[in-house]
């Protein structure tokens, strides 16, 4: 049985077993602007259920291509995806427990 199999927290996997002090600071700070990220999409996500109210009738009674707040729905809609991705791509790993 060597060092590795008597670990405080074996449920960590083997790539961050070996960090040093730097790293797992580096790795916090990611994985603290990935969870911004989310927060940041869910606020625009509560914005797009708003706006989705009135999308319907933008469409509706709005003249030709004039639809502003279907593009802003769209837009939001963009921004959400941008968002969640980029901070679930930043989360990943094991999480931290405080």
């Amino acid at each position: 049985m060597n060092w590795r199999d008597k670990m405080a927290n074996s449920l960590l996997p083997p790539e961050e077993r070996s960090l040093t002090p730097g790293q797992v600071e580096a790795l916090d700070k990611r994985r603290d602007l990935g969870h911004t990220f989310l927060v940041i999409s869910g606020q625009f996500a509560v914005i797009a259920t708003i706006l989705l109210l009135w999308v319907g009738q933008d469409l509706t009674y709005s003249p030709g291509w004039a639809h502003p707040i279907f593009y802003y729905f769209v837009l939001v809609l963009a921004i959400i995806a941008v968002f969640a991705i980029a901070g679930m791509l930043l989360r990943r790993g094991t999480p931290r427990l405080d």
